[in-house]
């Protein structure tokens, strides 16, 4: 028995509970990407199948959890669409892993691995950096004048430093949270930049080991910043 077909304003009302910002705009926006192809009615509308839902409720799943570009996830898309199953994702750039806190000195926390596969890149054009990470257009505009998100230097394409905060600054809206505390954030930012620049100012000098001795230190001031406000907000 062939599946119910259903207009786009059902197809809203069935994935509004998981996706509450998906709006019609947003789903017609990757039609014309091509990462949506609906029938069409004689009259015109556009008429989903179950299949179709299901391939939306990927695109909006892989955008939210995985801030995966659009390129990205048409070329998913093509695998599944061959009959393969869909690339496996890694967890979210934004979730830090886990540092052994221990004392003894052969339970210190492990350097950066360098056999590890960097993350792949994220070269999204504005449309696209609105429509992945659900941030208004006057939002956008705000986050450019303070500087807290802007193009990569000497391109027009954002970054995933960019998209991640703008997924960030879309999901603080509801928590009375905009882009002045944003702003406060990013000072902080700037004082723990300083503090990692001053520890890796004796391997820049020598020019031994300046990438590495970079990566490491920021990702330890990261583990104590997380934890020292786990602490702050423990009730």
């Amino acid at each position: 028995m062939a599946s119910p077909m259903r207009s786009i304003g059902q197809v809203l009302s069935i994935l509004k509970p998981e996706f509450p910002d998906i709006s019609i705009s947003k789903i017609r926006f990757l039609e014309s990407e091509g990462l949506l192809s609906p029938e069409r009615a004689p009259s015109g509308y556009r008429k989903y199948a179950q299949v179709d839902i299901d391939r939306l409720a990927y695109i909006l799943r892989v955008q939210r959890d995985h801030y995966l570009p659009l390129k990205v996830i048409k070329d998913h898309l093509d695998v599944m669409d061959a009959g393969g199953e869909p690339p496996s994702l890694d967890a979210p750039p934004t979730q830090p892993t886990p540092v052994d806190t221990s004392a003894s000195a052969e339970h210190r926390p492990e350097p950066a691995r360098r056999d590890r596969e960097p993350p792949r890149p994220v070269r999204m054009s504005r449309r696209e950096l609105i429509s992945a990470s659900g941030v208004s257009e006057a939002t956008l505009l705000d986050l450019e004048r303070l500087q807290i998100v802007g193009p990569k230097r000497g391109t027009s394409y954002y970054g995933r430093e960019a998209l991640t905060i703008c997924v960030v600054a879309t999901k603080l809206a509801p928590y009375g949270m905009d882009t002045r505390h944003l702003r406060a954030i990013k000072q902080a930012a700037e004082r723990e930049a300083g503090l990692v620049e001053q520890a890796i100012a004796p391997f820049v000098r020598r020019r031994t080991h300046a990438s590495e001795a970079a990566s490491e230190v920021t990702r330890l001031v990261l583990h104590a910043h997380a934890a020292m406000m786990h602490t702050m907000l423990e009730p």
